[in-house]
């Protein structure tokens, strides 16, 4: 089980409770999955805060703030841990939309079905709402 774990540790980090299911079917017992992820914790082989640091740098990229939260907490990250990484991401959130939108549409919308059209992707894409607004809705400000 340890190489196992070591196997999926070297691809690319883990949250521990990612980690936890993937294993779950090959631990002997609960607990000793347990030992060995609180083991692999205080080796720092696995860390939560590593985790949604790695997460949140690679997915801000083309995701909002808020998308990057719920993945976060989908993988049992703990919300303080969450907040932090999150922090980051939402003071660069307009940068980052504006990127986005460019790639995608890369001109501004000319009816109201395109703004929506444009509004609803970025929103998908979990960026705010003011955000999404500030300049899709033609109020684009440096």
């Amino acid at each position: 089980m340890l190489a196992r774990a070591l196997g999926y540790l070297a691809r690319r980090e883990h949250s521990r409770a990612e980690l936890q299911r993937k294993l779950a079917a090959h631990a002997e017992s609960p607990e000793a999955l347990s030992r060995l992820l609180d083991d692999l914790e205080a080796k720092k082989l696995l860390s939560d805060r590593r985790y949604a640091e790695v997460l949140a740098r690679r997915r801000g990229e083309r995701f909002g703030a808020a998308r990057v939260r719920q993945e976060l907490l989908a993988q049992g990250v703990d919300s303080a841990i969450v907040r932090e990484s999150v922090g980051e991401l939402a003071r660069t959130e307009l940068q980052r939309a504006r990127a986005v939108w460019q790639r995608r549409f890369g001109a501004q919308a000319t009816s109201a079905t395109e703004r929506a059209r444009q509004m609803r992707f970025l929103a998908q894409r979990g960026f705010s709402g003011e955000v999404i607004r500030c300049f899709v809705g033609g109020g684009d400000e440096d």
